[in-house]
């Protein structure tokens, strides 16, 4: 078979290497959430909420949430303790949450100039650096103000994540062979639910989330980061960036027999050839010119829009509070359920992958965001009516998993392929950046401002996703189009309003047909 022919161990070491930059990604997701109260109960005595010598780790302090007993014999609860400073806890809180984004936010403009500065690999060797050094931060929290380590280290990692996230779909693009490349493509999605999944496990109570080992939970991702600096040392540069960006003809087609074995690598370079001159023939188009020009403006509204739905529609809220959402919901071990929802995460991730192929981008984010919206009503009926039936926390917690698996079958991975799809050559590194600062933004917004909200709101709070999520149907529904199999001025012309003639789309058709050949 010919798919089996390119899959070299060359390339399978090169697309694993590259996507452990997405397990950072998800690993830094999802560590977050269940140390939380032992975190902030650190927070509170270092910043001398809770006095040092009242605070315990034995057995009937439970993993170091609770103060010794006082004078008089009592037990007093976390919450009487840090009642004089709810609200400093909070704003420290969310901002170790939401602070990753941030440095999404700030370097997702950098990806395209650093991957092609340094090159592919080169790059991800170098921006290996900020995940190291977040992940140290991190780890040595207990050694110093950690508040503080922990909030700089998330916002160093965030840097890292922000730029691994564009460098990675690159280089794996780039090094695939055609048949593989739609496969290969999609790992970096499996890749970031599992770093959730194992950040997850490990943020047991009886692994590292208790008050002894949360710095190394925090801190582990380093090692992916250690591991994946040293593999990249064996990693082939990409040949499409040699010959392409820097017409180093020689060492594209070295790098080309590396990946593809023994096979004959002019046929790709013709390729590459072509994808040159075209790119040569169309003008790069800038961020500005992006939004100014009538041309762009629907597209751009579009891209936007499915990144702002991705993330408003309360994925993050889970993915970050599931522990404390589970709590409200009255599960007795809220922390498994939390792993439950990774490991749903995980399965339907690979199931998508599947989906996407088989139906259009259009109908299965519509079918996504509906379920979602359905999950969050009865997400938010079951809080509230907790109080009076208590099997409502099942009707809670399976709305949770149903909420998490339509994500993945739609509006968890589709706004990127759609936003990559829009847009032509010249146009599309502007596209992306813009799509990819607008993900991170709304991202820093539901981890900042969920916590303040839910504590607002109470039972009501996924209300407002499912408000949300209404709109965001209504918009895909009468603004979306399907791009599935259709080329740029296919897509150009639903913007316009406009139908092509039946001849028209033959010809369309034909051109395409003869520039894959």
């Amino acid at each position: 078979m010919r798919t089996e022919k390119h899959l070299t161990g060359t390339l399978v070491l090169s697309v694993f290497t590259a996507v452990l930059g997405f397990f950072q990604y998800g690993y830094s997701l999802g560590v977050i959430n269940a140390p939380q109260k032992v975190i902030e109960a650190h927070y509170g005595r270092v910043l001398g909420i809770v006095p040092p010598d009242r605070y315990t780790t034995n057995a009937s302090g439970e993993d170091g949430t609770f103060p010794k007993a006082g004078a008089e014999g009592t037990l007093p609860t976390m919450t009487e303790e840090l009642a004089a400073s709810p609200h400093i806890l909070t704003m420290l809180w969310s901002l170790s949450v939401s602070v990753f984004a941030i440095g999404g936010m700030v370097s997702s403009f950098t990806v395209g100039w650093i991957g092609d500065r340094l090159g592919r690999v080169k790059a991800m060797l170098v921006v290996n650096i900020l995940s190291i050094a977040g992940n140290l931060l991190m780890g040595l929290a207990k050694f110093g103000p950690s508040h503080i380590l922990i909030i700089s280290g998330r916002a160093v990692t965030g840097l890292y994540c922000g730029l691994s996230s564009g460098l990675v779909p690159m280089y794996v693009s780039e090094v695939s062979p055609t048949a593989l490349r739609g496969a290969l493509g999609t790992l970096h999605q499996l890749a970031i639910v599992t770093g959730i999944l194992f950040s997850q496990v490990l943020g047991l109570d009886f692994l590292l989330g208790n008050d002894e080992m949360w710095p190394l939970l925090l801190g582990l991702s380093g090692v992916a980061a250690l591991l994946q600096f040293f593999l990249l040392l064996l990693c082939p540069e990409s040949p499409r960036y040699l010959y392409i960006k820097l017409g180093k003809l020689e060492e594209a087609k070295k790098n080309l027999k590396r990946l593809r074995g023994n096979c004959d690598p002019m046929k790709e370079i013709e390729e590459m050839e072509m994808e040159k001159q075209e790119a040569a023939s169309e003008k790069k188009v800038s961020i500005r010119q992006l939004f100014t020009s009538s041309k762009y403006r629907q597209a751009v509204i579009v891209a936007l829009m499915v990144q702002i739905s991705q993330q408003f529609s309360g994925i993050n809220a889970i993915f970050y509070y599931s522990t404390n959402i589970f709590e409200r919901a009255g599960v007795d071990q809220p922390v498994y359920a939390t792993i439950g929802v990774g490991v749903v995460n995980t399965v339907f991730t690979v199931i998508s992958v599947f989906l996407v192929e088989k139906a259009g981008r259009r109908s299965l984010f519509l079918a996504g965001l509906m379920g979602m919206l359905i999950s969050a009503v009865a997400m938010t009926v079951g809080l509230v009516l907790l109080s009076q039936f208590a099997w409502m926390s099942y009707v809670s917690m399976v709305a949770i998993f149903l909420f998490v698996i339509f994500f993945e079958v739609g509006p968890g991975p589709i706004p990127w392929f759609i936003v990559a799809e829009l847009f032509s050559q010249g146009p599309r590194p502007a596209a992306i950046a813009v799509a990819g600062f607008c993900n991170w933004a709304c991202n820093f917004i539901v981890g900042m401002c969920f916590q303040y909200i839910a504590d607002l709101c109470g039972p009501y709070v996924f209300a407002i996703f499912a408000g949300l999520l209404l709109i965001f149907f209504l918009f895909a529904y009468f603004k979306v189009p399907e791009t599935k199999g259709k080329s740029f001025e296919e897509i150009a012309a639903v913007f316009r309003r406009k139908k092509l003639s039946a001849k028209a789309m033959t010809e369309l058709q034909d051109l395409r047909r003869s520039e894959e050949a």
